[in-house]
């Protein structure tokens, strides 16, 4: 696989500050029952990577502490990991929003039989990978019968109440793109989703979340051994808008891996970047280390590289979907 951090490093790219952290994104390891094309983690079924107890454990004291609202679960399938119920029981125990960064097809896994109910029953936001509403196109990036199981999936967490206005059940879908191009506007094609699958298969849903490719891991790789590395970065700073800028994700979130590590964003974690523009990556951050100062990241500097682009292209990208509503130009 081609590495691309060497290519990422220098960038023109805005200098930003962090604010009050707000949202903790654990990456609880790469273990996954897919191995998706656009993967930036490289997860897949044979991956062992997980976080140990004493790092969820600091997890649930740094929670304890007040201040954080929402505790972002992610993998791989972060359901595989072995104390993925516990932190969610832990989080919500002390009043945290928890997302679940849900592939859908971890619901029919063995052992996974209750979770469906588990997630209702703790009130858990469900975020939803479906990068298509056709079979085709969700197949071929997922691998054969996930759109089956998708759909499947997404019927089950509907009769729990998932999507329904007034159930308080959050389900949201997540769409990235198949190739090296930008997401189209995030409202008219939320628009095509709910009619296309309530018309289909009767499901509803909350919100579609449009979330550009990055060009790191497999999809990076990928660009490289197609020759389209370039082309799509110039496609990435050529769309920048300024005005996406106050509102990228890393201003308020942290992003923790395996073993325990902080980083600026999911992205930085992948490509190895350590929290704080300045900071010396022999020294990185822990989740000790803030557990012991937890307001010393407010004001501090963010690390940027050129994959940053992708965050701020057109109507900007973010795991929590588009940062802008679309411009004019691009409604015409």
């Amino acid at each position: 696989m081609h590495a691309t951090v060497h290519l990422l490093r220098s960038t023109d790219f805005p200098p930003l500050q962090r604010r009050a952290l707000r949202t903790l994104q654990v990456n609880l390891g790469y273990r996954c029952n897919q191995s998706c094309q656009h993967c930036h983690v490289n997860a897949g079924p044979h991956r062992s990577e997980a976080l140990d107890a004493d790092n969820v454990e600091l997890v649930v004291q740094l929670l304890g502490r007040g201040g954080i609202q929402t505790l972002d679960l992610t993998g791989g399938a972060p359901e595989l990991h072995a104390q993925f119920r516990t932190l969610v029981r832990e989080a919500r125990r002390l009043g945290v929003r928890v997302i679940d960064r849900c592939n859908l097809s971890i619901l029919f896994e063995p052992g996974q039989q209750d979770l469906a109910e588990f997630l209702a029953a703790q009130r858990v936001d469900v975020t939803a990978s479906l990068p298509c509403y056709t079979e085709d196109n969700v197949d071929a990036q997922r691998g054969d019968g996930v759109f089956d199981k998708s759909i499947r999936a997404l019927q089950w967490l509907n009769r729990l109440g998932y999507g329904a206005p007034a159930s308080g059940l959050a389900l949201d879908l997540v769409y990235n793109p198949l190739g090296a191009h930008l997401p189209p506007p995030q409202q008219a094609l939320e628009a095509e989703y709910k009619r296309l699958l309530g018309e289909r298969h009767g499901i509803v849903f909350n919100r579609l979340l449009t979330i550009a490719n990055m060009p790191i891991q497999r999809f990076g790789s990928m660009l490289v051994s197609r020759g389209q590395f370039d082309d799509y970065m110039a496609l990435l700073r050529a769309s920048h808008r300024d005005d996406n800028l106050d509102a990228v994700m890393c201003r308020d979130t942290v992003s923790v891996d395996w073993q325990g590590y902080l980083y600026d964003c999911d992205f930085h974690q992948m490509l190895g970047l350590p929290l704080g523009a300045r900071r010396d990556a022999r020294a990185r951050m822990h989740l000790r280390d803030l557990l012991a100062a937890p307001q010393s990241l407010a004001g501090q500097p963010i690390t940027v590289a050129a994959h940053c682009y992708g965050c701020t292209a057109g109507q900007g990208s973010s795991c929590g979907g588009a940062l802008q509503a679309p411009s004019r130009a691009a409604v015409a």
